[in-house]
């Protein structure tokens, strides 16, 4: 395996290392709810916005300012610990998490500490047949931060830049912290089991609607901690934190680059330091950020202006009740409907493919032919444009459609794929780009029959080789057919007849 690496680091095999060392994970996932006021004031959390329009005293830490949770924020970070099998506390509180950086315009954040509302739960992730229990330490409700914005180096970090900028309509969005336990036994698929957990939980989060997940938005971000000790020793090694990696492959390719770097530091005697990271997406590789703080470091301490949460049992169940079904459930109930195997369930979940072909299959189309599509043609469509499926311009119901076409008749396989090209080109529905094209295929028509008579009249001595019993030689004469009705003609009808007019004469 080829890495790019940060200079001074080395790397170890990633199969040799694993005949030493043993990895153990741990995530940390922040969710950004998609409330419409941010926590503690009224302000909007529309992405995008103009920098610092959506700022008041309260999430500025203005002096006398007085903050009041978000109802809206409290209900989804249940929903979200009921949704992982969490222990809703019937008592919690907010805490001042004490630290100084530019873009904590109040010099603390309101978080959480000691006495989180969610806590001791579970998710399950299945990688290559085999089941892992992640175990959930605690889901936990907090402020975002500000985004600093450094300008005129090359990495937009603040090495190198000329200066800095704040932008602090991010500042005071509701954010929900999911903190892992320790995960070890994930050996050689340690970086696919983080991806799987962050792929698994991020559409938890999105069945449950409380916020759009969008990484590359930063409404869902992941800290990957990431330690490595000598197989058989009884004590964990020093762990990393790779802050804020933003894709889901970029989870599993910085498990992978600490676990090789961390080998070379201890296979050279030295030792792992404590320390956050930054995860560079061009090279695959990490850098070191700053020397990891204790928690006793931040002085926690409760947070004065900020009533305890005590939700009451009774609404807890409500809101149990109002859980929709969850990925896992859904895909078991998908996987009997559609009469699949666990792998081309896996396949679809993937792709990223899995709604799409439940809302095809949906709009008329059958479960086969909607997996067709969208793992096939469409699948290689939007891995050359670099975008997800689901943004390729292609919608579900023309997918139905262009397959109903098919069933119907009306057009082939290979005429679909010109169909699709004018959907993609914002030509119409199927239906329609078929009509304006004239794509539809060609009946046993007079246009037909003269193909037909044409290639047989061409071709004397492929008809000689019919005749004397080498019949696979009639694909000669279909792919002529085809080949002048500009692939218009239907294989099997074009099939029959040179059949009735060679092998009768």
């Amino acid at each position: 395996m080829t890495t790019a690496v940060t200079a001074g680091d080395r790397l170890v095999d990633y199969d040799e290392l694993l005949t030493r060392y043993e990895p153990v994970i741990g995530l940390e996932t922040h969710v950004e709810l998609g409330t419409a006021s941010k926590m503690f004031c009224g302000c909007a959390t529309t992405f995008g916005a103009e920098p610092n329009t959506h700022t008041c005293p309260v999430c500025l830490g203005m002096p006398g300012s007085l903050p009041v949770a978000n109802a809206a924020a409290v209900e989804a970070t249940i929903k979200i610990g009921l949704a992982l099998g969490c222990r809703i506390a019937p008592w919690s509180r907010f805490a001042r998490k004490n630290y100084f950086y530019p873009d904590i315009p109040k010099g603390f954040q309101t978080s959480q500490y000691d006495e989180p509302l969610c806590v001791d739960g579970h998710l399950d992730v299945e990688v290559d047949g085999r089941t892992y229990r992640v175990e959930i330490e605690r889901v936990h409700l907090e402020e975002d931060t500000g985004k600093n914005l450094h300008v005129g180096g090359a990495t937009g970090r603040i090495h190198g830049a000329d200066h800095s900028l704040i932008d602090f309509n991010r500042a005071g969005i509701p954010l929900v912290e999911i903190v892992t336990r320790p995960v070890p036994g994930a050996g050689v698929l340690a970086p696919e089991v983080a991806r799987a957990y962050v792929t698994e939980l991020r559409e938890i989060v999105q069945a449950l609607g409380v916020s759009d997940v969008r990484m590359e938005q930063g409404s869902l971000r992941c800290d990957v901690n990431i330690s490595l000790n000598p197989v058989g020793a009884p004590e964990w090694g020093t762990r990393t934190e790779t802050k804020n990696v933003n894709s889901l492959r970029s989870v599993e390719r910085a498990v992978r680059f600490e676990m090789r770097r961390q080998a070379a530091v201890l296979d050279d005697g030295a030792r792992v330091v404590q320390e956050t990271r930054h995860f560079h997406e061009d090279t695959g590789s990490t850098s070191s950020g700053r020397s990891k703080e204790e928690a006793t470091d931040y002085r926690y301490f409760p947070e004065p202006d900020l009533v305890p949460l005590a939700p009451d049992a009774a609404w807890i169940e409500e809101l149990r009740a109002q859980l929709p079904e969850l990925p896992a459930a859904r895909r078991t109930r998908l996987q009997g409907e559609w009469g699949i195997s666990g792998t081309e369930m896996t396949w679809l979940a993937n792709a990223g493919a899995l709604g799409l072909v439940e809302e095809t299959v949906a709009a008329g189309a059958s479960p086969a032919e909607a997996r067709k599509w969208w793992l096939g043609d469409l699948a290689r469509r939007a891995n050359e444009a670099g975008t997800e499926l689901g943004e390729l311009g292609v919608t579900p119901a023309q997918v139905a459609e262009l397959a109903g076409l098919i069933t119907a008749g009306t057009i082939n396989d290979k005429l679909a794929r010109q169909v699709l090209d004018g959907v993609l080109a914002g030509q119409g529905s199927p239906a329609e780009v078929v009509e304006a094209q004239g794509l539809a295929v060609m009946g046993e028509s007079d246009e037909l029959v003269a193909a037909v008579d044409a290639a047989i009249a061409g071709a004397p001595d492929v008809v000689a080789k019919v005749q004397s019993g080498k019949v696979q030689a009639l694909g000669a004469l279909v792919g002529a057919v085809m080949k002048t009705t500009r692939g218009k003609a239907d294989a099997a009808t074009v099939k029959r007849m040179l059949e009735e007019r060679v092998l009768s004469s």
